[in-house]
């Protein structure tokens, strides 16, 4: 986001007297009584907090007197070497502009959105004279009529599955769309009204479009007394095969209103947040209500000072989840922020229409934030129930494995392959909240090794994470949004004495910069869980008893370990397997290929025809009918 019209450049200091409120008190002199940002930088130059006013000089001003602010506060002026300004317009444009520096900088002192998710729409695309339902995420660059957000992708494709039967609508891809010389097979199962071929006219199909999008804006009772009507009249002429065809649609359509977790009667588009705290952390929950229909909720976890209000938070977090959403026309919040006239105009401006804030007090309003605020309480809940289960784990496997520290970051290294084919190598990793998904990693295996050489596959693998590691990572540095070291402390490998010999010959090579515990776990007899052996440097090898609650956590791991590395591995086989062989050609893309196979029907068919016949279709040269021949028939 550029900074806003009329925006100042950069106000610094040559040289910053020694404490931190004599270098704000420097600052205050020049400034001016506007709107603006703020940002308060530390002696090596990093943003430690952004801030907003409505006049910068006051707001600026009130951190001189550092005597009568928390402790947080006090901190973080101590530690103030320098401070960035930019003036704004407005106020509403301050808080746009801080939101994004937020989001951009993430500072230590400012509460940050964690895990920011993007959220899947359903899309009705009107760039095709027959619009396609998909589901989309991301900009919204491509023409046409977007719904949602939707929580999950699940409930976008069930759906989507269920509108399909309800209005027949095409959900192909365009090159798909127009190599059809006869309807596919949704058409025979009765979920595509078949436009491609015409077995419905472009008008007709626009009258389906228009159905369901009114069905998806809210309209849905108009809809169905329009199907109602024309199923009547059907029956009654008769046309027993239509109506049967018009009653599965609108069975279909109770179907949609009925996977929801919840209608409202008075809401028809509304964001709803509710927060809560409690152990020093907190949670926001976000419901989606679009067409009276409740679309999903999404629990988040800012990272925040305890010491900041329910309303601090959840307005610092409004701020930076809109940074690149757009806003339904009616915000729900569970606790009233400081500014709300401020922000409807800064969510107003985001989303080119009036955006309304509101704090219900009673009705259908504040049921549903209620139903938020519990959602709320009961996800942080059970978060901390975990993570106090997780950090005793992990206190275990340090008193058990004779760490110096707690460990934060666990990695779990699995191969998986088939006769050495499709080799793959996979990373699991898991810290205090659990597995992080977000860090598993998967390595396709490129070196020339044997087939079936897993201590060369673990070479690789190893080689490439630790040489990576080491190039692009400090040892203390952690990801802004969750927290998670970027090293680990502890790396466990699927197997024994010999793979932590080829584990140990990688590390002694590399001279890591941070030390790391390497762990080896070889199968019990016949591969009896329970019975592992563990391998480590200095000590005899080493079993656990049976019920050792560590024992169970490592084999979770371990079994996380080999199911990621077996997924990508089948996927992996599954894409070969459906490869084209135009593909392995050079120069061959899509439009030359979708032109090969319209032409001649199937790849196989391709590779049979002749030097001729290839160099006739259209966008082929006769040096590219040559490439593709020789490719078919190099042997022979």
């Amino acid at each position: 986001m550029c900074a806003p019209s009329g925006a100042d450049t950069a106000i610094m200091s040559d040289t910053p007297p020694a404490s931190g409120h004599e270098v704000i008190r420097d600052f205050v002199r020049t400034l001016p009584n506007a709107p603006g940002v703020y940002r308060m930088l530390d002696a090596e130059g990093e943003v430690m907090y952004v801030g907003k006013a409505r006049s910068l000089k006051s707001r600026v001003t009130n951190y001189t007197r550092p005597d009568g602010l928390e402790v947080r506060l006090q901190r973080m002026i101590a530690a103030t070497t320098s401070m960035e300004f930019v003036v704004t317009e407005t106020e509403s444009e301050a808080l746009l502009l801080e939101a994004n520096m937020i989001k951009r900088l993430k500072p230590r002192y400012n509460v940050l959105l964690r895990d920011d998710k993007s959220f899947p729409y359903i899309l009705i695309a009107t760039d095709h004279e027959a619009p396609e339902l998909t589901k989309h995420r991301g900009a919204r660059r491509r023409p046409g009529h977007y719904f949602g957000p939707f929580a999950s992708a699940t409930a976008v494709g069930r759906t989507i599955s269920s509108l399909q039967k309800a209005f027949l609508l095409r959900n192909c891809s365009d090159s798909f769309y127009a190599a059809r010389t006869r309807p596919c097979l949704q058409f025979q199962i009765k979920r595509c009204a078949a436009p491609c071929t015409r077995e419905i006219s472009l008008e007709g199909y626009g009258e389906l479009v228009d159905d369901a999008r009114q069905f998806l804006s809210g309209k849905s009772q108009g809809v169905r007394d329009h199907l109602q009507r024309d199923m009547n009249e059907a029956a009654e002429q008769l046309d027993f095969e239509r109506a049967a065809l018009i009653r599965d649609r609108l069975s279909a359509l109770a179907l949609v209103q009925s996977q929801g977790d919840g209608t409202a009667k008075t809401v028809e588009e509304a964001d709803v947040f509710a927060i809560h705290h409690e152990g020093g952390q907190f949670c926001v929950q976000v419901f989606f209500f679009r067409a009276f229909q409740n679309w999903g909720n999404y629990p988040y976890r800012p990272r925040a000072d305890a010491t900041l209000t329910d309303a601090e938070v959840l307005e610092a977090f409004i701020g930076q989840f809109y940074e690149n959403r757009t806003p339904a026309r009616l915000v729900l919040i569970s606790h009233e922020l400081a500014e709300p006239d401020v922000m409807e105009e800064a969510l107003s401006s985001r989303a080119g229409r009036k955006v309304y804030i509101e704090q219900p007090k009673r009705g259908e309003k504040r049921d549903l934030v209620n139903h938020a605020l519990n959602n709320a309480r009961e996800a942080l809940g059970r978060q901390l129930a975990e993570g106090a289960t997780n950090r005793t784990l992990l206190e275990g496997v340090a008193e058990t494995f004779g760490l110096k520290e707690v460990p934060r970051r666990i990695e779990t290294y699995d191969n998986s392959h088939i006769s050495g084919t499709n080799m793959v190598g996979a990373m699991v990793v898991a810290g205090e909240e659990g597995f992080a998904k977000k860090f598993y990693r998967t390595f396709n295996i490129k070196s020339d090794i044997a087939a079936g050489d897993d201590f060369g596959m673990m070479r690789e693998v190893l080689t490439r994470r630790f040489t990576r590691l080491a190039n692009e990572s400090d040892n203390d540095a952690e990801d802004d949004n969750t927290g998670m070291p970027d090293w680990p402390d502890v790396v466990f490998i699927d197997g024994g004495a010999g793979q932590m010999s080829a584990v140990r010959g990688v590390i002694d090579e590399m001279n890591l910069p941070k030390e790391v515990t390497f762990i080896g776990i070889a199968k019990g007899e016949e591969r009896d869980a329970g019975r592992e052996k563990f391998f480590m440097e200095g000590r005899e090898a080493f079993m656990l008893p049976h019920r050792d609650p560590v024992l169970y956590y490592v084999q979770r791991l371990r079994d996380e370990a080999h199911r990621f590395a077996i997924g990508t591995h089948r996927a992996k086989r599954k894409k070969d397997q459906i490869k084209n062989p135009l593909d392995e050609i050079e120069g061959i893309g899509p439009t030359r290929k979708r032109a090969l196979l319209q032409h001649f029907g199937s790849a196989k068919a391709v590779g049979r025809a002749s030097l001729v016949d290839l160099g006739s279709v259209s966008g082929i040269s006769s040096q590219m009918a040559q490439l593709i021949y020789d490719h078919f028939n190099r042997n022979g």
